[in-house]
């Protein structure tokens, strides 16, 4: 089924499959506008602790513990913010507890076709509801959102997608057939994923010696600070220099919580510009903050 984005496939599987005044758990650094459906839905998000392979599933069983989750929202493949890929057996570790506890897994593909590794929902088809949109594999203007669920929740879905209001454009849908028909949506994200290999290359020879968390076929990175700098001062620094930076807080679930690190987000610049953007923030960060007029 269809919805016009894909901040609407997530509001409308949400109300779907989490009751108000229900628990959702969710990466501890995810997706930012997660955060305000949840809070409009009367939904509440549980942040879940991650390592290096994605959401740990020990966490999922001490959250659960606490109080029951309804459900549980991930981004296995190209994690936003932090880039990561679930490997294997990350996933079915994870699905084991997804059994075990009877819960749902809303499953954000929106930056899957980066990558070639199958949705969990290969896995567990009956435990996942698969969400995408074709604004990051096509362009931002054509926003169609695709859901996908098990049978057994299929006419939940519809009936939220309805009542939420969130039915796809008739001028969208009509465009993203086209598109997908006639193979124009399949060569734009085959060249997608050789433009973002290449952009990952340029940064991380930018940004060698510098502590970095991210996937070679992704469009963004996680840059991890240096002590002397702090995620709110560093993005203003950056600003003052026309680079525009997304800061930890940003991703954070928990007020509070939030790493010292930016995301940096490496798909709109030109080449060149991408580039010289990327050797600015290293020598910043090889200077001291103290360094930095805050008024210039």
């Amino acid at each position: 089924m269809f919805t016009a984005n894909g901040r609407q496939c997530i509001a409308a599987v949400l109300a779907a499959v989490v009751p108000t005044g229900g628990r959702c758990g969710v990466e501890a650094l995810t997706y930012p506008f997660i955060k305000g459906i949840a809070a409009r839905l009367g939904v509440t998000l549980v942040p879940l602790a991650m390592d290096e392979h994605g959401v740990r599933p020990d966490a999922v069983q001490k959250a659960h513990r606490e109080a029951h989750l309804s459900a549980l929202y991930v981004q296995p493949i190209i994690q936003n913010p932090l880039g990561m890929t679930m490997p294997s057996s990350r996933r079915t570790d994870l699905l084991r507890v997804v059994e075990k506890l009877d819960l749902t897994v809303i499953e954000d593909a929106v930056y899957a076709f980066l990558d070639d590794e199958p949705p969990l929902a290969a896995l567990a088809p009956d435990r996942c509801v698969v969400l995408d949109s074709l604004s990051k594999k096509v362009a931002p203007g054509l926003s169609l959102g695709f859901v996908v669920p098990p049978l057994r929740l299929r006419e939940n879905v519809m009936a939220a997608v309805r009542s939420g209001g969130w039915t796809a454009s008739g001028f969208a849908f009509a465009a993203a057939q086209l598109l997908m028909g006639d193979g124009t949506a399949a060569e734009l994200a085959r060249l997608k994923r050789i433009d973002a290999q290449q952009r990952q290359k340029i940064a991380v020879a930018c940004l060698s010696g510098l502590e970095i968390q991210t996937h070679s076929k992704s469009y963004h990175l996680w840059l991890t600070l240096p002590p002397h700098w702090r995620s709110q001062a560093f993005v203003a620094a950056a600003a003052r220099r026309d680079i525009a930076l997304t800061p930890s807080t940003t991703f954070a679930v928990s007020p509070g919580h939030a790493p010292n690190g930016v995301r940096l987000a490496l798909a709109a610049p030109p080449i060149d510009q991408l580039e010289t953007a990327l050797r600015t923030l290293a020598g910043m960060l090889s200077a001291k903050e103290e360094d930095f007029d805050s008024t210039e």
